[in-house]
């Protein structure tokens, strides 16, 4: 992934933003903080490895490591 993909991604999302902003004129503000914080979380996952990312027992155990010899008898 390069800085390419990083520009796609912005660009799409700005189209999908100003696509749909003309019909979240005419709802409550709460629905459009939603829209744009739903659109941004998409957007920041879309440039994360998630294949390869560790899950929680893999961040667990790292975290928690260091306290193992407070512990342990």
């Amino acid at each position: 992934m390069g800085k390419w993909f990083f520009w796609e991604v912005a660009i799409a999302a700005v189209i999908i933003a100003i696509s749909e902003w003309k019909r979240l004129q005419e709802q409550p503000g709460k629905d459009r903080i939603v829209f744009l914080a739903l659109l941004l979380a998409g957007a920041v996952l879309s440039f994360l490895n998630l294949p390869d990312t560790p899950g929680p027992t893999s961040v667990m155990a790292y975290v928690f490591k260091p306290l193992r010899p407070l512990v342990e008898p």
